[in-house]
């Protein structure tokens, strides 16, 4: 294969890295490819613990999609046997176990998710327990012997767990020596993670050499802030923006991210090169962020589906049109005695009389394109109300 010059390679892979272990090894890497005609091993785990990949995973897939696209061979790795384990990395306590049929489930999404970012027919895909089911007691005692319990205990988490006297199981211990071994089983040349995998990607380059192969090159990718910009993107938190969620959604939530969080998802999931995102930075913000929202939407689904949700945006928020498809709900006046009744009535998401009165007092109740936010207000006289209730939902109220 005729490979890009390699010190060019190595510039389009560099871009949002946030550690390389090491430039020059991979850099040498990349030279014996392009001279022998042999594409790189690159491998990225994914532990199926959650049926949702979301935008924090897809740094790393864009990152092995640059590799892709420069020729070299992606090992999709699904950690079935080690989800089975739970990673503790990050952790204050042990994972719940997940069910075999979970695990199954979960998978099964996975695989169907990735490839909305890499090539199908040019990606490869595995199963760690193709061989970690097939590891004797004898093999596994083996592994353990080339980790000191102390340096395990260095790791920042279980250290705090340790000093705190949380509990630390062995069979957590046993994590990232599997994952370790994964790297000995693909013969990976490199693996991406995230830098909360430093460990367990540099035990894989000593697991290697004890294995008398190549070490791997570890290039770690920094963590993405979800919708918040605080924490790390999660589903747990809230703060996420799944794969396949609606474009429309997406769309939405990737302008509700602050300004300054704006640029680190350019860097890091945009196809845009540097000069084009300083470019960018001419913009008024909100300009800006579109161009960022409508690129992704068109990089999980299509350029249909984007010009579609920036065009759904722009009639319910920049134009301040009310939408034609707004749900439609039927209601007895009779039965409001207050805003907060009307709203509850009328809403789908608020569920309590505080979050109702909450939001009135915010202003965040719009009626027929008045605010009202005094909860003593009367409604409108009128036969029928259009309703903007928060960011996100609108509803057309029809009196009984």
């Amino acid at each position: 294969m005729n490979f890009l010059d390699p010190e060019k390679q190595l510039g389009i892979i560099e871009r949002g890295v946030d550690g390389l272990i090491s430039r020059e090894e991979l850099l040498s890497k990349l030279k014996k490819s392009k001279e022998t005609g042999r594409p790189l091993k690159i491998k990225a785990g994914f532990d199926p613990t959650a049926p949702d990949l979301h935008l924090g995973h897809c740094v790393l897939l864009k990152k092995l999609k640059d590799f892709q696209d420069l020729g070299h061979e992606i090992i999709f790795l699904i950690g079935d046997f080690t989800a089975q384990i739970g990673d503790p990395t990050g952790k204050t306590e042990t994972r719940p176990p997940l069910t075999r049929e979970e695990i199954i489930e979960n998978s099964k999404t996975y695989e169907r998710q990735v490839f909305k970012i890499l090539d199908k027919s040019k990606t490869k895909v595995f199963f760690n327990s193709d061989w970690l089911n097939k590891l004797s007691v004898q093999e596994l005692l083996g592994l353990t012997s080339q980790v000191n319990i102390a340096r395990l205990l260095e790791r920042d988490d279980f250290n705090k767990r340790y000093k705190s006297g949380v509990a630390i199981t062995l069979k957590e211990f046993i994590y990232p020596l599997v994952q370790a071994y994964d790297s000995v089983q693909i013969e990976s040349d490199v693996e991406l993670g995230g830098t909360d995998q430093t460990f367990n990607i540099l035990l894989g380059r000593d697991f290697q050499r004890n294995f008398k192969q190549q070490p791997q090159v570890a290039i770690f990718l920094p963590i993405l802030e979800g919708l918040d910009g605080v924490k790390k993107m999660s589903k747990s938190l809230g703060n996420y923006i799944g794969v396949e969620e609606d474009p429309k959604d997406i769309y939405g939530k990737v302008m509700s991210i602050s300004d300054e969080l704006m640029w680190k998802y350019f860097e890091l999931l945009s196809a845009k090169n540097d000069k084009e995102i300083t470019g960018l930075k001419d913009l008024h913000p909100m300009d800006a962020k579109k161009v960022l929202a409508k690129e992704l939407v068109e990089l999980l689904y299509d350029s249909s589906c984007a010009e579609s949700a920036f065009n759904d945006f722009e009639t319910k928020f920049s134009k301040k049109s009310f939408p034609d498809d707004a749900r439609v709900v039927e209601v007895d006046l009779n039965n409001v005695k207050t805003l907060v009744d009307f709203v509850l009535l009328v809403s789908g998401n608020l569920k309590s009389k505080g979050d109702a009165k909450r939001l009135i007092v915010q202003g965040g109740l719009t009626i027929n394109g008045e605010k009202y936010s005094d909860l003593e207000e009367d409604l409108p006289d009128a036969s029928g109300f259009e309703v903007k209730i928060g960011k996100k939902e609108f509803c057309k109220v029809v009196i009984k």
